[in-house]
């Protein structure tokens, strides 16, 4: 529910920076999550992944062979990397230099939507740009308190229209948005305040001057 993305699939998926609740997803899938995703795979798709978890699908999608690893090893698999990467896993292509032009000439290239997983430093990336078409987020009901996040500090402002959603047996919230334009402000407040809340207005612009300095 705080947002971390990190290492939903097993202890050891991504320990970086002493992640110690890798696997997490786990107890919390279903009949409905299990339909959700096969919805979202039943679309043709390749896959645009960030280099960490690029690395992680590599060690592990090529040794399966049920419907998801045959899946990912025959479609395309679109690599964000600006350090070194073993890319010899079938159909993948490297990405690297100016990414954002790359990715930009990638999308308005004829093909199928391209899917992204984890990739935790490539979303900031493309959100930063405007370069997100559709988000599929799994709200499961825990709370980390540390780890990547999908939403960084300085994640670009604005709306999101709600599509679909629906809620499992275990209380994950599945829920897909897309944009929906610039953020809408209002107030609950009326115009006519009292004095006290004038003087904290003041006091607060104060205090914000004074921890400028």
């Amino acid at each position: 529910m705080d947002g971390v993305l990190q290492a939903p699939g097993g202890p050891e998926e991504d320990r970086t920076n002493g992640f110690k609740w890798g696997g997490w997803q786990f107890p919390h899938s279903d009949e409905v999550t299990n339909k959700a995703l096969a919805r979202i795979m039943s679309n043709p798709f390749d896959l645009l992944l960030g280099r960490r978890t690029y690395e992680i699908f590599a060690a592990y999608w090529p040794y399966k062979d049920d419907e998801i690893g045959e899946k990912f090893n025959r479609i395309n698999k679109y690599v964000v990397a600006t350090t070194p990467v073993d890319i010899s896993w079938k159909n993948s292509i490297l990405i690297n230099g100016d990414v954002v032009n790359e990715l930009k000439k990638l999308k308005k290239q004829d093909g199928p939507d391209l899917l992204v997983h984890g990739s935790s430093r490539l979303i900031q990336t493309l959100f930063a740009n405007q370069l997100v078409d559709v988000l599929h987020i799994w709200t499961i009901p825990i709370t980390l308190g540390k780890g990547k996040k999908l939403f960084e500090e300085g994640t670009p402002t604005q709306e999101w229209k709600l599509t679909e959603s629906v809620v499992s047996t275990k209380g994950v919230v599945i829920a897909s948005y897309v944009p929906g334009g610039e953020v809408k402000l209002g107030s609950f407040v009326p115009d006519d305040v009292s004095e006290a809340e004038i003087e904290r207005r003041k006091k607060w612009k104060r205090e914000e001057k004074e921890n400028a300095v």
